[in-house]
């Protein structure tokens, strides 16, 4: 018998260049309205600064409870995500990260300068050099309580090295994907079982 809270807090992150208009974020605020419209979903555009976003984050969730609340989050959002399970507020909540950034740190350093979102290439941003050093200073210990934690890994993935976040997440139940992509276009497929992980449903 499944003896945790009711979920009734979900925050949803992004990933780099992208945004709440995210395939996979409108199809979890498509859920949220359809199955548990109850349900506090907040999916909010994070600023391209790390510290910038950690701090909206904070104000964010300022008056969430500290029983209920769930996190997901895809790519750097996961990688925010699991950071973000450490915070008092969240040190019970569950967490899905989806296709989860490592190292984001390294791998974002090629993007430093002006920068497009995906959904909308007309809007643009800066990605400065010192976020590099704010996404460094992100960086967390690993999770005490993996049981927490669902990683959803695409072998698939385009852009991340699936064989890096598997290593990072071993302590975990890692959902591995034999395919997909790395803005899971199945996403559907996954969604009841990942739902049910947080228990949305």
């Amino acid at each position: 018998m499944d003896t945790r809270p009711r979920t009734t807090h979900l925050l949803y992150l992004h990933g780099f260049r992208s945004s709440p208009r995210s395939a996979k974020a409108l199809r979890m605020a498509e859920w949220v309205r359809s199955h548990n419209p109850a349900l506090v979903f907040a999916c909010p555009q994070l600023p391209p600064s790390p510290t910038e976003a950690m701090a909206l984050l904070r104000d964010l969730t300022a008056d969430w409870p500290s029983q209920g609340c769930a996190l997901m989050g895809s790519s750097l959002g996961g990688f925010y995500a699991t950071g973000l399970a450490e915070w008092p507020r969240f040190r019970s909540s569950r967490a899905v990260l989806l296709n989860p950034a490592v190292d984001p740190a390294r791998d974002l350093e090629k993007y430093i300068g002006e920068q497009s979102c995906w959904q909308d290439p007309e809007e643009r941003f800066f990605f400065r050099p010192e976020f590099i050093q704010e996404l460094q200073a992100l960086s967390t210990a690993f999770s005490s309580q993996p049981q927490r934690l669902l990683p959803v890994i695409a072998k698939g993935d385009e852009v991340l090295d699936w064989r890096e976040m598997q290593a990072r997440y071993a302590n975990c139940r890692v959902k591995l994907l034999e395919g997909s992509d790395h803005g899971l276009s199945d996403f559907d497929d996954y969604l009841p079982e990942l739902s049910d992980f947080l228990g949305l449903a």
